[in-house]
């Protein structure tokens, strides 16, 4: 019981530090600014994150096996709990109007919802390896393969906090989603290069093909039909990377490439 009550302490006030560190950077003038700026953003927004989430995960449970990491949960929820309800209370008369959470918790009940937020958290480690391929995978194929570089920072960054009205649980769960969806996006764009270079085939199941246009656009922009030969797979790839140009086909670097010929 010791080493759990030692464990959430450590990570409570972690997060705690960690929290007033964000809000008192606004007042210490410009160069305050610029460092949280800079935290809205890969790669300190890795940092930042993983300082907060998942580095006292492996402490924790380095310290003390899963009870270790139970306790630094515990602390982390408890940590967020008490923001959300301190942040609403210094904005009540801002959650006095909309909000998502509210429209929600009417609509559904508000077990339902919150039930279903916290269902959603449970992705967060999946995302986090996506992103340890897309900092530390990806980059083999580009030195490798030559592979188009990505700036991390224009996918991977948080800015709703900017947006007016987002308070207490609404803004962190938008927060949450902005971190995700960033993440996603980068690993998708990523992913269309490894496909397209490797795999250059439409799938013979036609829904398949419809449902993942959308993240695959080369499956209607040059992938070869699945009734095509091995002949017409060689060709494509003869036609699309004999250039050196090695981004999937509709990569807006290609297609300005092309513009200019």
């Amino acid at each position: 019981m010791n080493s759990f009550l030692l464990v959430f302490a450590a990570t409570f006030s972690l997060e705690v530090a960690i929290i007033l560190m964000l809000a008192l950077l606004p007042r210490l003038g410009g160069l305050g600014k610029d460092l949280l700026e800079s935290f809205t953003k890969a790669p300190w927004l890795d940092v930042i994150l993983s300082v907060m989430l998942w580095v006292p995960w492996l402490i924790s449970g380095l310290i003390d096996g899963a009870s270790g990491i139970f306790a630094a949960l515990v602390a982390q929820i408890t940590a967020l709990q008490l923001w959300c309800a301190l942040h609403e209370l210094a904005h009540r008369q801002t959650t006095a109007g909309c909000g998502i959470a509210r429209f929600h918790n009417q609509r559904l009940g508000w077990w339902r919802n919150n039930l279903a937020l916290w269902v959603t958290s449970v992705v967060v480690p999946v995302f986090f390896l996506i992103r340890f391929a897309e900092i530390f995978v990806y980059p083999w194929l580009t030195w490798l393969l030559g592979f188009p570089k990505y700036n991390h920072s224009e996918w991977v960054n948080v800015s709703r906090q900017k947006f007016q009205g987002l308070i207490g649980k609404d803004l962190i769960w938008c927060l949450y989603c902005d971190w995700m969806t960033g993440v996603y996006s980068l690993g998708a764009e990523m992913l269309r290069n490894v496909e397209s270079f490797w795999c250059p085939i439409r799938f013979y199941d036609g829904k398949k093909c419809e449902n993942c246009k959308i993240d695959f656009p080369d499956i209607e922009g040059g992938w070869i039909a699945a009734e095509g030969s091995m002949n017409d797979v060689e060709q494509v790839l003869v036609q699309k990377y004999s250039d050196r140009e090695q981004s999937w086909f509709g990569h807006p670097e290609r297609q300005a490439k092309s513009g200019k010929q």
